[in-house]
């Protein structure tokens, strides 16, 4: 049973970083793949945020673009999101899956930014 486990969000002021990490387990080979970081708000549904190739190439929303970095480590089953110059907009709660999603959602991170 694949189990996705989220950490790494806080409180921080606008302008601020945080890096979030997810560990994978059970889930086959993690690098056949593609992985992704989710943020849900009380106003918008789930939305994929980022997303990074087994290869490591990555796609982003535009509103992270230049913002957010999503990167992997195929052999500790990890995908970590870097995350600079954060705003209000980028408070939620953040989730890893598959780009697609396949898995069971993981209890995911809360990510407050205010000042």
């Amino acid at each position: 049973q694949v189990q996705l486990v989220e950490s790494g969000g806080a409180t921080v002021q606008p302008g601020g970083s945080l890096r979030l990490s997810c560990v994978v387990s059970g889930g086959g080979i993690f690098s056949q793949y593609i992985m992704g970081w989710y943020r849900q708000t009380p106003e918008k549904e789930r939305e994929l945020v980022a997303s990074v190739y087994g290869g490591r190439d990555a796609v982003y929303t535009d509103s992270v673009k230049g913002r957010f970095t999503i990167s992997r480590d195929n052999r500790k089953n990890t995908v970590s999101l870097e995350m600079n110059s954060l705003n209000a907009e980028d408070t939620g709660v953040y989730y890893c899956n598959t780009a697609q999603p396949t898995w069971p959602w993981g209890q995911g991170t809360q990510v407050t930014v205010s000042s």
